[in-house]
């Protein structure tokens, strides 16, 4: 019994864009599960879900990533493949079109579960991995006009920049994941996010974290979105595999995991997740988290915010 399930991140998404961003995650929940139907892995279905992700400016990955406080892109992903607990990912990866891809290449190449900055870089180049500019015409705009704001405020640390997020929620979404579990049984989880918006250069997020942005497996996997440092703190996504471990169902371990972080912490956060058995579950305490799953007899995806 295969299944799939995407997000687009939590986060406020604009009334005129709505229907679009549902189109987006439709659409990769869709190419995502032609592959299982064709008898794919869920390695390449959660792959071939997310590069359509990277691909689209909507979201807050690959080409339309937001920027760092200093005008550049520095993405972050992650891979996590359940039976053998494998995890690759890269962190503050630049000029790539899809880091996912780079990700799984950590985990499949490499003895090693974690590259970042110009290792990352170099690595790419090994790989044979074209350059690629991310940022799109949007962000920069964004960018210059928000940065000043910023500095006006009389610039500085977290507190400022986390209201700046709550006076503009857009600008929280747009992180990307997916989960998939195929014929065998076998679950993969994947996330890709250009970070938050203004972010101090080098800072790396939840996404390339095991266990907090991303995991797997063999009972299921999640992916999850929100304030990064949250995430990591919880280490929400382990939570909700852990829940899965002592018999919940996908939903039940995404309910909880949310649940959990939210009465901790208080804050933003939302989750996918895929058990072995094929249900797929999410949650959030957002007004939106785009998303959109499929399961193996459904005639359509269901996609939703």
């Amino acid at each position: 019994m295969y299944s799939i399930i995407v997000h687009g991140g939590v986060g406020a998404v604009p009334h005129e864009k709505e229907e679009v961003v549902i189109a987006g995650v439709r659409e990769a929940v869709k190419a995502g599960s032609d592959v299982l139907a064709g008898s794919g892995s869920s390695l390449d279905a959660v792959e071939t879900a997310i590069k359509i992700l990277e691909d689209n400016p909507l979201f807050n990955c690959g080409t339309g990533s937001v920027l760092t406080f200093d005008g550049e892109v520095e993405m972050d992903a992650a891979v996590a493949y359940g039976p053998a607990l494998g995890f690759g990912a890269i962190a503050g990866i630049k000029n790539i079109q899809h880091p996912i891809s780079l990700a799984r290449m950590v985990m499949e190449k490499t003895d090693h579960v974690l590259l970042q900055g110009g290792g990352a870089q170099e690595f790419a180049r090994m790989m044979g991995i074209a350059s690629h500019d991310p940022i799109t015409e949007q962000r920069r705009v964004q960018w210059r006009a928000y940065r000043e704001k910023f500095l006006r405020g009389e610039a500085g640390d977290w507190p400022k920049l986390k209201a700046l997020m709550k006076e503009h929620p857009e600008f929280m979404h747009g992180t990307v994941g997916a989960v998939a579990v195929d014929e065998k049984g076998e679950v993969t989880a994947g996330t890709s996010t250009g970070g938050v918006f203004l972010k101090m250069l080098g800072r790396v997020g939840d996404t390339p974290l095991p266990g907090a942005g991303t995991y797997a497996t063999n009972f299921g996997g999640a992916s999850s979105t929100g304030l990064g440092e949250s995430m990591m703190r919880t280490l929400i996504t382990k939570t909700a595999c852990d829940f899965m471990r002592m018999g919940l169902d996908a939903q039940g371990a995404a309910s909880g995991a949310v649940n959990m972080l939210s009465n901790i912490l208080g804050t933003e956060a939302g989750i996918i997740v895929v058990d072995n058995q094929g249900g797929v579950g999410f949650a959030k305490n957002t007004p939106q988290m785009p998303h959109a799953y499929f399961k193996k007899g459904m005639s359509e995806p269901v996609a939703e915010l």
